[in-house]
């Protein structure tokens, strides 16, 4: 489990450089957090989808928007307490600052991967779920 903590605090870090590496770098800690969050959303957007295509084609949320609004909060709220309250991000860029930079460099590149991994996950969940033919079971 600290391990996959460390994990989980190394993606906010490569997040925070490469914001703090932008044109602007105001508030690169709440922007570090939001792709998180947005990471997250899109690795449960592509659960539900692949659930949807390959174990129940019936499968339906209801009204989406109250699940939403609960999966987003159920992704945010922890994040802000991981991340901004008490100002903890600061010691994990402080922690990971001391890091080799050929590390960080090498981490960097791995969170790349991973990041390209999840959003092509979700492409190709879209994808899959385009080459069922709804209308037989709606």
């Amino acid at each position: 489990m600290e391990k996959l903590k460390k994990v989980y605090y190394y993606l906010f870090y490569q997040f925070y450089k490469w914001y703090e590496k932008g044109p602007s770098v105001w508030w690169s800690d709440w922007k570090a957090a939001l792709s998180i969050d947005v990471l997250s959303i899109f690795l449960g957007i592509s659960f539900i989808t692949y659930y949807t295509v390959y174990v129940d084609k019936y499968f339906r949320l209801g009204d989406g928007k109250f699940f939403l609004l609960g999966y987003v909060l159920l992704v945010a709220v922890p994040n802000y307490f991981i991340f901004h309250h008490r100002d903890q991000w600061k010691d994990i860029v402080k922690e990971f600052d001391q890091l080799p930079k050929r590390t960080n460099k090498i981490g960097g590149w791995i969170v790349f991967g991973v990041v390209m991994l999840v959003i092509t996950n979700m492409v190709f969940a879209f994808y899959q779920m385009s080459l069922v033919d709804w209308s037989q079971y709606r």
